[in-house]
């Protein structure tokens, strides 16, 4: 008690020096907001802060310091907090008073007034009542908060506003933002997207963005990646991906909005137009493997791949699926039957070519559909009906090199390549089928007979030559047989020729020996005979012979039925033969003829 007796009367005293005295003090952290209660002048209807000393809400402010003359029965002084903006967020200003905005406005413009800290200036440079199109960034500012309303993320619920809208706007990497504005005049008719405008800040300067002539709604620039201090009230911003064009394809820009059409693409293009970058129409400079920042709202990339496009009229697809509405071709053959064929087609699209295709067709798959599919097609059931079914099949290489340059020249006129044209599966009617299959195993075994008739050849031909072989050695031991026995005959002639000649000189020499004992004889002979005389030489010679010879002229034995006794002849011959056996079993003739003969005439003479 004792205490606050004194602290009573030091306050007491002090705000009856400040009533006397007018003194005010607003500290560092603090904006004076001056109300003045009693002025002979009002305010104009619709104004609610002076500029004039009028009574009321005062435009201008209490820097910190120390005041004196504000009487508390003139004047009402009130302390507000400074402003402050946190690093990474923005804050948005209402003008409570200020001019009225155009109908075709929704913002109020950007006057020079110190970033809304220089209420005066705002008020007499034209400001505008309600939503600010300028907004506070990272920073403290004194505000008149009799003027203006600062929203920042922290108040942000309490004006209805999301607290993420109040932050600085980050574009993420490899993406891109589109910009939707929300302030300004109506796109002109005919654009669906505002064009590009310099000399704004990327959309920061908002009022820099109006007054180049920017446009209310979808807007033809784009964000990068980065922080940007965005007014949500102005910009609306969406991120999508950057347009990401892979390793062999280039993308074909084709742009709804831009400078004004200016074909480039020159006299002999007269199938399309081509611009240059930055205009509306077909890019003629394609963009190439990489990211581009892509506004994809106004613009579209056709991807053309720039390797070779394989497409299948066959119940299989490609992985571009280009070909996902092709199918077989069925055909009509001259002999009337029907059947299907699969067929393969091997294009390219040049880089620079690819802006021309585009521009004439649309798109790879007009390509497909509109200019390759009734091509092949219809060459293909054109080409059939000259041929029956076997004969183009058995012409198939013929029928798919006619094919390619026919595909050939036709699509060239489209600045596309064909790099070849392929028949794939043809299938023909059952029973033309089986005969070609029969056909072929015909064909096969004939092939097969023909080999083993050449292998059995070749067997003949083996077999032929080692006999021939066999045979010429053994021609080779006959000649050497010959030569050899040749060489015997020779050999032998020469022994036979020594023998014959030792013959010859032998019976010379017995032949001269006979004729010498001949001579001999024939001399003693005559002799003899002059001695004896001839008859009596020649049985002189006779008796000798038949000695010398032991010729019986008397048998051994007689043997006859007569005689004195009747017994003796048998006993007598018996003893006879035994007798003669032990002889010397000579034997001679009487007629000087062969022994054998001898014996017969002897058993004669016995008989």
């Amino acid at each position: 008690m004792e205490i606050i007796i004194p602290l009573v009367i030091v306050v007491v005293v002090v705000a009856g020096l400040a009533a006397v005295t007018g003194i005010v003090i607003i500290s560092e952290r603090q904006v004076g907001i001056v109300i003045k209660r009693v002025s002979p002048k009002s305010l104009p209807p619709g104004q609610i802060v002076a500029l004039n000393g009028e009574a009321g809400y005062q435009a201008d402010t209490l820097a910190p310091g120390i005041y004196f003359g504000y009487w508390p029965w003139f004047y009402s002084v009130k302390r507000v907090s400074v402003t402050v903006i946190p690093p990474g967020e923005i804050g948005l200003v209402v003008a409570a008073d200020g001019t009225s905005m155009p109908a075709e406005r929704i913002l109020g413009r950007v006057v020079d007034c110190d970033n809304y800290q220089d209420a005066r200036k705002f008020l007499t440079n034209g400001g505008e009542k309600g939503r600010q199109l300028g907004i506070l960034t990272a920073g403290t500012y004194r505000i008149n908060t009799a003027l203006f309303t600062v929203i920042t993320r922290q108040n942000a619920s309490m004006h209805e506003m999301a607290p993420d809208n109040l932050l600085v706007h980050n574009i993420s990497s490899d993406m891109v933002g589109i910009i939707t504005t929300l302030d300004g005049a109506p796109i002109d008719e005919g654009e669906i997207a505002g064009l590009y405008v310099p000399g704004h800040d990327n959309f920061q300067n908002a009022q820099a963005f109006l007054n180049s002539g920017g446009r209310r709604g979808l807007q033809e620039q784009v964000l990068l990646s980065g922080s940007w201090n965005l007014n949500p009230w102005f910009v609306r911003v969406e991120q999508v991906p950057m347009t990401q064009i892979p390793i062999g394809y280039v993308g074909v820009v084709i742009s709804f909005v831009g400078k004004a059409h200016i074909d480039v693409s020159g006299m002999e293009f007269k199938h399309g137009d081509l611009v240059n970058i930055g205009h509306k129409g077909v890019w003629v400079t394609p963009l190439y493997p990489g990211k581009h920042a892509i506004n994809t709202h106004v613009m579209k990339v056709e991807l053309v791949p720039t390797t070779n496009i394989v497409l299948n009229w066959a119940s299989r697809v490609e992985a571009h699926h280009y070909d996902s509405s092709l199918s077989s071709i069925t055909v009509n053959s001259k002999d009337g039957f029907t059947f299907d064929l699969e067929v393969s087609q091997i294009i390219h699209v040049g880089a620079l070519e690819a802006p021309k295709v585009i521009s004439r067709i649309g798109s790879v798959q007009n390509l497909v559909d509109h200019v390759l599919e009734p091509i092949v097609s219809n060459y293909f059931r054109n080409a059939a009906q000259a041929y029956t079914v076997l004969d183009f099949l058995n012409a198939r290489s013929d029928r798919q090199m006619e094919a390619t340059q026919h595909v050939g020249r036709a699509i060239r006129t489209y600045d596309v390549e064909a790099i070849d044209t392929l028949i794939g599966k043809i299938v023909p009617p059952k029973e033309l089928m089986q005969t070609l299959t029969d056909r072929k195993i015909a064909e096969e075994q004939k092939k097969t007979f023909e080999v083993q008739q050449e292998a059995q050849k070749q067997r003949q031909q083996l077999v032929r030559e080692t006999s021939m072989a066999d045979i010429q050695q053994e021609m080779v031991k006959s000649e050497q047989g010959v030569n050899i026995a040749d060489l015997e005959a020779q050999s032998r002639i020469k022994h036979a020729s020594g023998e014959a000649e030792a013959t010859r000189l032998k019976a010379q020499g017995e032949a001269e020996a006979v004729r010498a004992i001949g001579e001999a004889r024939a001399s003693a002979y005559r002799s003899g005979a002059e001695a004896m005389g001839q008859q009596g030489f020649t049985a002189v010679q006779l008796m000798q012979i038949i000695g010398d010879q032991k010729v019986r002229i008397i048998p051994d034995i007689a043997v006859n039925g007569g005689g004195n006794s009747q017994g003796n002849g048998i006993a007598d011959a018996l003893i006879a033969l035994m007798l003669r056996d032990q002889l010397s079993g000579a034997t001679f003739t009487t007629n000087g003829g062969s022994p054998d003969e001898a014996s017969n005439d002897e058993t004669g003479d016995v008989g």
